[in-house]
């Protein structure tokens, strides 16, 4: 276990990376799935209320399975981006599930005192900002520069511009995220850091996990290595396997 930053005393939150842009936080009331869509899940506390986020409908974000997890979790709610079919949730969980859309400020009055504000994606569905306990986490699902080596210029340019206005909605909505996870995808090949650099230098965070890098961990010691991210390396967090766990103190 990682011990990542000093904060308040009596707060904590727990992270978890779980698989691909899979992430379980548990802060000391609740317990925040954010896109699982495969992997091993820690033991969940029972006497926690468990928030599921999924972002898209791709199947790297989400899995049905989430749907199981009612079963031995009783207390657990979903705020589910609206491109899901509503179709796919079981008629019984209905009660429970928050769809969403970009732009939308959804607050659970079950008392868990969680509010999600989503902002568009440049891809499919939404990105979250999650406000509970005085902390404000960010999930981007695939919110990202998504420019690729090969693609016509026009398009990447207007992938680029969309990607940084709506990082600068996050801005100046006032967020400043304790928690971010941003993609890292080296698929982009030399484009693969442009998201999260322009991520902590348009909104920043106290500590980014990269996200989206199937099973590539060495993208993360190569961003490291760029003069680009001098400015906050050491907010990177240096994820090496699935399963890892970081204390946010």
């Amino acid at each position: 276990m990682a011990c990542l930053h000093v904060n308040r005393k009596g707060f904590y939150m727990k992270i978890t990376y779980i698989h691909h842009s899979g992430f379980l936080i548990e802060t000391e009331h609740a317990l925040l799935l954010f896109d699982y869509a495969g992997g091993t899940l820690p033991e969940l506390n029972p006497d926690k209320d468990l928030i599921v986020l999924v972002s898209h409908r791709h199947e790297d974000h989400f899995s049905p399975e989430i749907f199981n997890l009612i079963q031995d979790h009783p207390n657990t709610r979903y705020v589910i981006s609206d491109d899901i079919w509503q179709n796919r949730v079981p008629e019984d969980l209905a009660c429970r599930v928050e769809f969403t859309d970009p732009h939308d400020v959804t607050k659970l009055t079950d008392g868990s005192g969680i509010c999600v504000t989503t902002f568009r994606s440049t891809d499919e569905g939404v990105a979250f900002i999650v406000e509970t306990e005085g902390k404000t986490i960010y999930h981007a699902g695939d919110l990202n520069d998504w420019r690729w080596p090969g693609e016509d210029r026009s398009w990447n340019n207007n992938m680029a511009a969309n990607y940084q206005r709506e990082l600068e909605k996050i801005r100046d909505t006032g967020f400043h995220p304790d928690i971010a996870m941003v993609p890292l995808d080296g698929r982009q090949e030399e484009w693969f850091c442009l998201g999260m650099d322009a991520f902590m230098r348009t909104v920043g965070a106290e500590q980014v996990f990269p996200m989206h890098f199937w099973k590539d961990y060495t993208v993360i010691s190569r961003f490291k290595e760029l003069p680009c991210s001098e400015p906050y390396r050491d907010r990177i967090a240096d994820i090496a396997r699935e399963g890892q766990t970081f204390l946010f103190l």
